[in-house]
């Protein structure tokens, strides 16, 4: 495995910010890394990257302990933190250079001008970090912690200030360094991850609450089921509630429904079934599954008020 935590804990005063977590990240995969404001987040992070030390627990990557070899560890890690740090009054260029060289590259021009071209910054190269946008300057975060090639990328909210378009580049640049490292994704935008990530984590006030694959994470939301129906026109609700297994329904625009049913529930086939016998016209009907964002919802919030 690239990152394995085991029991990581961090203590300030009588706060547990990460409480007692384990998990690990193995090379190829992109790891959404998700929690609300204060969940323990940004905390668990720098402790990877050996910003700041764990109260208890043990995290190796690359097989090289974090509170042992600290230097060593950095040497594998590419971090682009939440606030990203820059030299506004360098040359993009300039700095990439001289972050270059804090990792002893040689080749540091041929290596620059690959960053640079990899994360779409040909034409900007050449300004002042301080008159980027801040879409651009977190290309230019992006750069530097590429630049030395590392086995681990950990990125906190690196989409955060670009535009559609740029969102887009960064998206297929993330998932394309993706297949080849460990990528650990932090975001506030669940979209993302449900377009990045093949495993996704959910930390709640310090505790780890979810860690499935992206693709059974909606499992996790269990005893219901939705469709959803559009007719050509107006229908008796009331028949529709009827059905067995309807547990409710959500009226939308037009004569358009959500319909939830119990989890082992598949309500298509007795919606169809319904409407030919009422002489009701079918414009669309879908199977729908929980997003991301349900989820997080869900088991952030369940915890949250059951403290």
């Amino acid at each position: 495995m690239s990152v394995t935590v085991k029991g990581l804990t961090k203590i300030y005063g009588h706060q547990h910010a990460v409480d007692d977590i384990s998990f690990d990240v193995k090379s190829g995969q992109i790891l959404g890394f998700l929690g609300p404001n204060g969940a323990g987040k940004s905390t668990t992070m720098k402790m990877i990257t050996c910003f700041i030390p764990p109260t208890k627990g043990q995290i190796e990557v690359c097989g090289i302990d974090t509170q042992e070899n600290p230097m060593a560890v950095r040497q594998k890690i590419g971090y682009l933190p939440e606030h990203n740090p820059l030299y506004l009054d360098m040359y993009v260029k300039e700095y990439l250079h001289f972050v270059a060289g804090l990792h002893h590259l040689s080749k540091k021009s041929q290596v620059v001008a690959e960053k640079i071209e990899m994360v779409g910054l040909t034409l900007e190269q050449n300004k002042k970090i301080g008159n980027l946008s801040k879409g651009y300057r977190q290309r230019v975060g992006l750069a530097q912690a590429l630049i030395h090639d590392p086995e681990v990328l950990i990125l906190d909210e690196p989409t955060s200030g670009l535009d559609p378009n740029q969102l887009v580049d960064i998206r297929n640049l993330i998932k394309t360094v993706g297949q080849e490292k460990t990528v650990i994704l932090s975001t506030h935008i669940m979209q993302e991850v449900q377009a990045m990530c093949d495993r996704v984590i959910i930390i709640n006030q310090g505790q780890l609450v979810a860690d499935d694959p992206i693709e059974k994470l909606a499992s996790r939301i269990a005893g219901e089921s939705i469709i959803t129906v559009g007719f050509k026109e107006p229908i008796s609700v009331a028949l529709l509630q009827k059905m067995p297994g309807v547990q409710k329904i959500e009226p939308l625009e037009g004569n358009k429904y959500h319909i939830f049913g119990q989890s082992a529930t598949d309500l298509r086939e007795a919606v169809f079934h319904l409407a030919v016998k009422n002489n009701w016209v079918i414009l669309e009907m879908t199977k729908d599954s929980h997003s991301v964002e349900d989820v997080f919802h869900q088991l952030t919030q369940k915890q949250t008020t059951n403290d």
